[in-house]
């Protein structure tokens, strides 16, 4: 696949294809493994739930007999379709059009670096709607950040310093007081901000990532699946102390 296909899309500019090394290591360390878990249904068919500029569709659409990125953003959705439509068994489409579809008819569903931005109660309801439309046997993969304990005070270094850089949007990044920012150290909760914006449907909201606790949503997905395995990344040794990104591999409870 032409590379420049993936170096267009908005996210895959700032992430795996950051000048930041640190960025581009722990975002490329971060599709590495959600690829590597998704080959066991190899073959079969894959739904991205919140594909944004259809990064990991791109990659897998080869290794899979169906790979459909969804998105709540239209604008989103089109601009995925005139990049990389024409890839072989690629496609995008709306996720309310996925959601009105059949139900457990995916091998693979991620979800990845899409729930932090939630508000609680569609937090909830995106995994109920991944639950429904896994297959029995299927596989599950979510990925959120961490945005606390010591992790956090490394992970905004590292964005103040892209930032300083004028790297993607990292000059505009949630900010955090020094009080804020010794609770979220300290594990303790640091208030969420919500954002309000007005799309083709009319108002909307959601989260940035200053004070998620990706506990909640562990708690949140265990009540729908079985989780059979956490990981972490970049560095898959150190657990949530040192890492940016945990992972919950889920199926069919």
């Amino acid at each position: 696949m032409n590379p420049d296909l993936l170096r267009d899309g908005d996210y895959a500019r700032k992430q795996i294809y950051c000048p930041s090394r640190v960025v581009a290591w722990s975002h490329g360390s971060r599709f590495a493994l959600a690829r590597a878990l998704a080959m066991e249904h190899a073959g079969g068919r894959l739904l991205d739930y919140g594909c944004g500029d259809g990064t990991f569709v791109a990659m897998l659409h080869s290794d899979f007999r169906e790979a459909v990125g969804a998105d709540v953003d239209g604008g989103q959705i089109a601009e995925c379709t005139r990049r990389l439509g024409s890839l072989p068994g690629a496609r995008f489409a709306l996720t309310r059009e996925l959601e009105n579809g059949p139900a457990h008819a995916w091998n693979v569903v991620t979800c990845m670096e899409v729930l932090e931005h939630c508000l609680e109660d569609e937090r909830r309801r995106v995994i109920g709607v991944i639950a429904e439309l896994l297959a029995p046997g299927g596989l599950a993969i979510v990925s959120v950040p961490i945005e606390i304990g010591p992790s956090l005070a490394g992970k905004q270094f590292f964005r103040a310093l892209a930032g300083l850089r004028r790297f993607g949007d990292y000059e505009h990044r949630e900010r955090y007081s020094p009080a804020e920012m010794l609770r979220g150290v300290l594990g303790r909760p640091v208030g969420r901000v919500t954002v309000e914006r007005t799309g083709p449907d009319g108002p909307y909201r959601y989260y940035g990532h200053k004070g998620f606790d990706y506990h909640d949503v562990e708690r949140e997905l265990a009540a729908r699946f079985t989780v059979v395995s956490k990981r972490f990344t970049p560095i898959p040794i150190a657990g949530p102390l040192l890492n940016s990104q945990a992972w919950f591999v889920c199926r069919p409870a």
